[in-house]
C-alpha cells in the first residue's frame, strides 16, 4: 500500500510534481512503486533524448556528454551524444572528450553551518538595549547519532526480542531522514548492592526464578559504540540477555548519565544527538542511594571500564536537574519510550528536561521504530534557545519571528519544517558597568545543536570628553582636581563645586550659616545639604522634577493644577512652573494658566460672541439668559418648534418607525436616548438644574408618544422617551354584536306584540260584528214569526 506526504515533510523519497511517496513496509526505496512515479525502463540518458549538454546531465548520475567534434556518425542524432560513461568510451570518445561535472564535496558535520551570525561584537552603555537578529535554518540530510538505551530486566524479555532486529530497520527508516546515520546499543539493570538486587551468590550469577537463564546483574553496559553498520547491531543486541532486579524502580538515571559524559566510549560525534531510553517501570533518583547505604553524590563523570559502569555502589543517583545539565552540555536529546502505565509519570519528566519527547511503547516494543521516527520530528520541529551566564546587570530578551508573520517573545519557535527558517531578535541590555570594566563573553546556542553564537560585550563605562581631562587644573580651585567634562572632579579630601573646600571642613558652623534663609533654623529648606557654604539640593525620583534655589526653596512641581495638569489645561500644559509659580505662556492666565484669552472658541454661528445672549470667560460661555445654553449659548431645548424639530428621531430611535426609520442611525445619533416606564418618570422642570421641554406628538396611526429634550450641564444633549405608545382604543367587537342581537330580537318581540296586539282588537271588531250580526239574525226570526202568526189569525 503507498502512502504519500507533502514535500514539507521530512522523509527524503523519491519525488514527482511536489509529492514525496514511499511503501508502508520496509523495502528497499529502489522498489518504491506509486501512480505518481514513472521509472522508464533501459538507458534514462538515452531516453532523455537530450539535446545539448545541460538536458543530459540532469538526466541522471551516471549521465556524460561526448563533446567531441566528430563523434557523431552518420545519420546519429544530437541526442545520442548523451549516454553513460562507460557506453561513450566503448563507442570511441576519449574521457578527456566526455563531459560529466561531479558535485561538490560533500561537507564534513562540523562545515555545516545552521546558525547565523556564528560570532559577533556588542558594545553596551547603560540602560540602552543592543539588538541584533539571529537566524537558524535545519540543514538538510544532517547527519544522526543514535543511541538506544534499553531496560534489561526481566518484565522486558519480550521487548529485547523485538529490538534485536532493530538495528537494520531503523538505518532503513533513517535513511529517508539523512544519509549519515550511526546507530549504538546500551542496556541498564539496576544497582549492583541490596535492596535493589538480591546478593545471594546464586542471584548473583542468575537472579530470575525457575529454570531462567539470565544473566548477572548490572548497572549500565556500553554494548555497542555508535556505528553505521546496522547487522553489527542485530548481531550485538541478539546475544544480550535479560537480568533481574528485586524493586520495580530502575537504575536508568546512572546510564543516562554515563551515556551522557562518556562521549569518547560512546562515540558521540558533533552531530544532531538522540538518546533513546527504553523501559517499562519507573526511575531512582538522588536520595534512593541511602536505602542501599551509598550517600556520595553523583560526580557526573565518566566511569566506564570495558564498557561497565563500575561505580554504582559509589556513587548515588544523579538528580533530575544534574541530568538536566548534563543532557544539555551535551547537546543530546532524550526520547523515553515507556509503556503506557508509565506515561503521566515521564510526561512530567519531560517538562522538566528541555528538548526530549515521551512515546507510548507497545507491551512488545514492536512499534518502537514509529515511535523514534515520529519522536525525532516532534524534536526537530522545535528550537530553544539557551544562553550562558550572564555578566552581573545584564539581561537578554527573545522575540522569535517567523515567516508568516507571527511574532511571538519566547525563546523558542514551533513548529519548524526543513528548509523553513527561523528569525530571533535578541536584546541585551546592560545596567551599569563590571566591577573592572573588561569585555565579557557570552553564548547562545539551539539546544540539542552542537552550534553557538559567541557574543563579546564591550562596556561603555566612561564618556568620550574625559580623555580631555585636564588634571590638577587651576580651574578647580588651583589644581585641586581634575577639569573633566565641563566640571571639577575633586582629588580625594576636597569637596565644592570648585574643589575649593576640604572634606574636614564641610560641617562648620560658619558654612552651615549661609546655608539658613533668612538666619532660621532649616538648613538648605532641610532638602538639601550644606557642602562649601552651599546648598545642594537632593534629586527626586522623578527626573523631571526637581529642587532649585539658594537654599532649595523653589522646585518645579508645587504649583497650581488644573484637570489634574500641572500649570496647564485639560490636555496639555498651558505654562511651566517656577518656583512653585506658573509663569503661564501667551493668550493664557490664571494661577494654574487655565484661563484662556482666546474668544474664538465663545465664537457662535452669527459671528456674535456667545450669540449675544451670554459673556465670554476664560474661553468658555457663561448665558446670561436662562432659556439658552450649550457651548456659545445657541440652544434653546424650550423654545417653541423644538418637539416637532426632534419628533422623528425619537420615534426611530424609541420605536423604530417613522420617516426616518432607514436612516436612523445616520441621521439620529446626536443625543443620548433614555428610555422610561411612564410619564411620571420623565424629567420634571423643578426637579433638573438645566431646562427641559416636555413634548406630546401623533404618529401615523394616531398613537401618542410622551418624551422630553433638555442639554444637560455637560453640553449633552438628553431626551427622555416613555417607552409605550398611547394608541386610542379599539371598538368592542362582544358588545357590539351583543347589541345588535340583542337589538334584532327586541325588534322582533315588539313586531310580535304589535302584530298580536292588532290581530287582539280585529277579533275583537270581528266579534262583535258577529255578535250584533246574530242579535240582528235573531230578531230578524222573531219578527217572521210573528207575522206569521198576524196572517194566521187573519187568516182566521
Amino acid at each position: 500500500m503507498n502512502r504519500c506526504v507533502n514535500t514539507r515533510g521530512f522523509n527524503r523519497l523519491l519525488t514527482l510534481q511536489g509529492l514525496r511517496c514511499s511503501t508502508a513496509h520496509s523495502a528497499h526505496p529502489d522498489s518504491v512503486s506509486s501512480p505518481f512515479v514513472f521509472h522508464p525502463e533501459g538507458n534514462e540518458c538515452i531516453n532523455a533524448n537530450a539535446k545539448f549538454c545541460g538536458e543530459c546531465i540532469q538526466a541522471g548520475a551516471k549521465c556524460g556528454w561526448c563533446k567531441d567534434p566528430t563523434f557523431l556518425k552518420q545519420g546519429e542524432t544530437v541526442s545520442t551524444r548523451c549516454d553513460e560513461l562507460q557506453s561513450l568510451l566503448k563507442r570511441g570518445c576519449d574521457e578527456e572528450m566526455i563531459e560529466n561535472p561531479k558535485a561538490a564535496e560533500k561537507l564534513k558535520p562540523e562545515d555545516i553551518t545552521q546558525i547565523e551570525p556564528q560570532k559577533l561584537s556588542l558594545t553596551l552603555r547603560s540602560g540602552e538595549p543592543q539588538s541584533f537578529d539571529l537566524k537558524f535554518k535545519r540543514a538538510e540530510d544532517y547527519p544522526i547519532d543514535l543511541y538506544y538505551l534499553m531496560d534489561l530486566s526481566y518484565s522486558m524479555k519480550d521487548d529485547l526480542e523485538n529490538v534485536k532486529n532493530l538495528g537494520t530497520s531503523l538505518m532503513l527508516e533513517m535513511s529517508k531522514i539523512t544519509s549519515d546515520f550511526r546507530i549504538g546499543f546500551g542496556s541498564f539493570v539496576e544497582k549492583t548492592v541490596m535492596p535493589y538486587i538480591s546478593t545471594t551468590p546464586a542471584k548473583l550469577l542468575n537472579p530470575c526464578t525457575g529454570d531462567q537463564n539470565c544473566t548477572s546483574p548490572f548497572s549500565y553496559k556500553n554494548v555497542l559504540k555508535l556505528t553505521s553498520d546496522g547487522k553489527k547491531f542485530n548481531i550485538l543486541v541478539g546475544q544480550q540477555q535479560i537480568s533481574g532486579n528485586l524493586d520495580s524502580p530502575e537504575g536508568g538515571f546512572d546510564a543516562i548519565m554515563q551515556v551522557a559524559v562518556c562521549g569518547e566510549q560512546i562515540g558521540w560525534r558533533n552531530v544532531t544527538r538522540l538518546l533513546v531510553f527504553s523501559t517499562d517501570a519507573g526511575f531512582h533518583f538522588a536520595g534512593d542511594g541511602k536505602l542501599g547505604g551509598i550517600v556520595l553524590p553523583n560526580d557526573g563523570k565518566c566511569h566506564l571500564e570495558n564498557g561497565v559502569y563500575t561505580m554504582s555502589h559509589y556513587y548515588d543517583y544523579p538528580s533530575i536537574a544534574h541530568l538536566v545539565q548534563k543532557l544539555s552540555d551535551n547537546n543530546i536529546q532524550t526520547i523515553f519510550a515507556v509503556t503506557e502505565e508509565f506515561q503521566p509519570v515521564y510526561q512530567e519528566l519531560k517538562n522538566l528536561i528541555p528538548k526530549s519527547a515521551v512515546g507510548t511503547l507497545s507491551a512488545n516494543s514492536s512499534n518502537v521504530i514509529n515511535l523514534i521516527i515520529d519522536a525525532y520530528n516532534s524534536l526537530s520541529s522545535e528550537v530553544i534557545l539557551e544562553n550562558s551566564k550572564l555578566p552581573e546587570g545584564v539581561t537578554i530578551a527573545y522575540t522569535s519571528r517567523c515567516k508568516n508573520g507571527v511574532v511571538s517573545e519566547v525563546f523558542f519557535f514551533y513548529p519548524l519544517l526543513l528548509r523553513s527558517q527561523v528569525m530571533f531578535s535578541i536584546s541585551v541590555t546592560s545596567k551599569g558597568c563590571p566591577m573592572q570594566a573588561k569585555s565579557e563573553t557570552i553564548k547562545i546556542k539551539p539546544l540539542g545543536f552542537t552550534e553557538e553564537v559567541e557574543i563579546t560585550l564591550h562596556f561603555i563605562c566612561e564618556c568620550e570628553c574625559n580623555k580631555e581631562g585636564i588634571k590638577n587644573s587651576q580651574l578647580c580651585h588651583f589644581g585641586n582636581g581634575t577639569y573633566e567634562c565641563g566640571a571639577c572632579k575633586c582629588n580625594e579630601g576636597r569637596v565644592g563645586r570648585q574643589c575649593e573646600c576640604s572634606s574636614n571642613d564641610v560641617a562648620t558652623e560658619d558654612m552651615d550659616r549661609t546655608c539658613r534663609k533668612d538666619n532660621g533654623t532649616d538648613i538648605c529648606s532641610n532638602i538639601g545639604d550644606c557642602v562649601c557654604g552651599t546648598c545642594e539640593c537632593k534629586k527626586r525620583d522623578n527626573p523631571d522634577e526637581r529642587y532649585s534655589g539658594l537654599y532649595c526653596e523653589c522646585d518645579n512641581f508645587n504649583c497650581d493644577r488644573s484637570g489634574n495638569k500641572l500649570c496647564g489645561g485639560e490636555y496639555v500644559r498651558h505654562g511651566r512652573c517656577e518656583c512653585r509659580v506658573c509663569v503661564c505662556d501667551p493668550m493664557w492666565t490664571g494661577s494654574a494658566c487655565d484661563c484662556s484669552l482666546d474668544n474664538n472658541t465663545c465664537m457662535a454661528s452669527n459671528k456674535q460672541i456667545c450669540n449675544g445672549r451670554g459673556t465670554c470667560e476664560c474661553g468658555t460661555c457663561k448665558c446670561t439668559d436662562p432659556k439658552f445654553q450649550g457651548p456659545t449659548c445657541e440652544t434653546c431645548p424650550t423654545c417653541p418648534g423644538v418637539c416637532t424639530e426632534h419628533k422623528e428621531c425619537v420615534q426611530c430611535r424609541a420605536f423604530g418607525t417613522g420617516e426616518k426609520k432607514d436612516t436612523c442611525e445616520r441621521d439620529c445619533s446626536y443625543f443620548n436616548l433614555i428610555k422610561v416606564k411612564d410619564r411620571d418618570k420623565l424629567p420634571q422642570p423643578n426637579d433638573a438644574s438645566y431646562p427641559v421641554m416636555h413634548c406630546k406628538e401623533r404618529d401615523a396611526n394616531d398613537c401618542w408618544f410622551y418624551y422630553t429634550y433638555a442639554v444637560n450641564n455637560n453640553t449633552e444633549k438628553e431626551v427622555h422617551v416613555v417607552d409605550t405608545l398611547d394608541c386610542p382604543a379599539g371598538p368592542d367587537i362582544i358588545p357590539i354584536v351583543a347589541g345588535v342581537v340583542a337589538g334584532i330580537v327586541l325588534i322582533g318581540l315588539a313586531l310580535l306584540l304589535i302584530w298580536k296586539l292588532l290581530m287582539i282588537i280585529h277579533d275583537r271588531r270581528e266579534f262583535a260584528k258577529f255578535e250584533k250580526e246574530k242579535m240582528n239574525a235573531k230578531w230578524d226570526t222573531v219578527s217572521a214569526w210573528n207575522r206569521n202568526q198576524l196572517r194566521e189569525r187573519g187568516a182566521r
